[in-house]
């Protein structure tokens, strides 16, 4: 859950991203892990949902890292936050982000996705093909 003030804008990185619509300075915790907030799903569930759904699973999930086999949605505007190299936020504790630098009012908010995702590896081209194989729990025969 995001604990400061945002807002969604295209963006430059991929389509869509979060801009802080406050001044941030350093240090200051932004997100933490709410799961009165944050939707949690488990991943057995996937095969059973419709396409659509999966492939929303698979561009807006990632793993939880302390409940193998758990994804975690991000319910507000966190989910929007796109993936940089040199990021403006630290996710390196799984729950809790905080902010690098100074993030300014109207500045996009990024993160380093390998800090919580260590499968990260880029989009896919086709995510819906991606998540349409097998549940991402399921042994290959």
């Amino acid at each position: 859950m995001l604990l400061i003030s945002t807002y969604v804008a295209p963006s430059s990185i991929e389509g869509l991203g979060v801009y802080s619509d406050e001044y941030v300075p350093c240090g200051s915790l932004i997100w933490s892990l709410n799961p009165k907030f944050d939707v949690f799903v488990n991943e057995i569930e996937l095969g059973s949902l419709p396409d659509h759904v999966r492939s929303y699973i698979a561009r807006y999930s990632y793993p939880h890292l302390e409940m193998p086999g758990c994804r975690v949605i991000d319910v507000d505007n966190g989910k929007y936050m796109n993936h940089s190299l040199a990021p403006n936020t630290d996710f390196r504790i799984f729950d809790k982000g905080y902010a690098l630098a100074d993030i300014a009012r109207g500045e996009e908010i990024t993160c380093n996705y390998h800090e919580f995702d260590p499968d990260f590896v880029g989009f896919l081209p086709d995510i819906a093909a991606a998540v349409r194989v097998q549940p991402l729990n399921a042994t290959a025969p």
